[in-house]
């Protein structure tokens, strides 16, 4: 159901390096020449050495990648403040996986990543999109590999072939993490609450009670279990690690104001710490 409702936020803005000197007619001190201007807005300082790399430029070429492997994809795009920027293709095709469960699908998903402000290096990486929710499960370990020239009047980018990078990633570690996902599901929680705060124990990702005085789930805590309970109902079945894994993930993404890398980082870190609970 979410394939056709994918957000479809604005990445291609218009971005310029000026030199500060030119916006300001004041010296700046050296490594600190230009202005990256994104969409009217300053949003970092860069030296004069550094090439600025829009995103017209990196993320069109990773669609050709996609284009020229002859994958089908669905594209959802990301904007935050102007400043980064993600495109992630939902990779549509044979290669599709359920979680013993034909509701619960997953689908192999290719994420590019680009900032304006240098808060997110420009790269690229596989991981999962599971239909049931509109989040991207960033457990995979397989990163995409190209060369970035961020050199003045010399940037480009050199990028793969991405057909046998696909492919190897389908077969070493696609089915190897999904195996895992099937494991998840076999481990029933019984009390959803008692789950919760152990999770958030282990991880510290956000507090569940409301404060000292108050033991009571707090409201990010309540959104968890709230999530919980709807997918286990959607699904008909019991709650599970598997469906606890992503009713958190589903808190990172939406609710917790993460940066995309943040956001990776501590998806492997739930996954991992819920994993060992199987």
């Amino acid at each position: 159901m979410y394939l056709q409702n994918l957000q479809q936020d604005e990445i291609f803005i218009p971005s310029e390096m000026k030199s500060l000197k030119s916006l300001t007619q004041m010296e700046s001190r050296r490594g600190l020449e230009n202005a990256i201007i994104s969409n009217g807005k300053i949003v970092n300082v860069v030296s004069n050495s550094y090439g600025h790399i829009p995103n017209q430029m990196f993320f069109k070429k990773a669609e050709e990648m996609l284009t020229d492997a002859q994958l089908n994809f669905h594209k959802r795009t990301i904007n935050k403040n102007d400043r980064s920027f993600i495109t992630d293709f939902i990779i549509d095709d044979k290669s599709q996986f359920t979680v013993k469960n034909d509701k619960d699908l997953i689908l192999p998903m290719l994420r590019f990543k680009n900032s304006y402000d240098g808060s997110e290096k420009t790269s690229g990486h596989f991981g999962f999109y599971r239909k049931v929710c509109s989040n991207g499960l960033h457990v995979s370990q397989a990163e995409i590999e190209f060369s970035i020239k961020h050199i003045k009047n010399n940037t480009h980018l050199i990028m793969p072939r991405l057909s046998n990078l696909f492919d190897k990633f389908l077969d070493n570690e696609f089915y190897t993490i999904t195996k895992k996902f099937d494991k998840m599901k076999e481990f029933k929680i019984i009390n959803t609450q008692e789950f919760v705060k152990a999770v958030l124990d282990k991880t510290k990702l956000f507090r569940y009670e409301c404060s000292d005085k108050n033991s009571d789930p707090s409201k990010k805590s309540r959104e968890v279990i709230e999530i919980l309970n709807y997918e286990a109902l959607l699904l008909n079945e019991e709650p599970n690690l598997w469906l606890g894994y992503n009713a958190f993930n589903s808190v990172l993404h939406n609710t917790l104001k993460k940066s995309f890398g943040q956001q990776e980082r501590l998806d492997k870190k739930l996954f991992d710490e819920v994993y060992e609970m199987a």
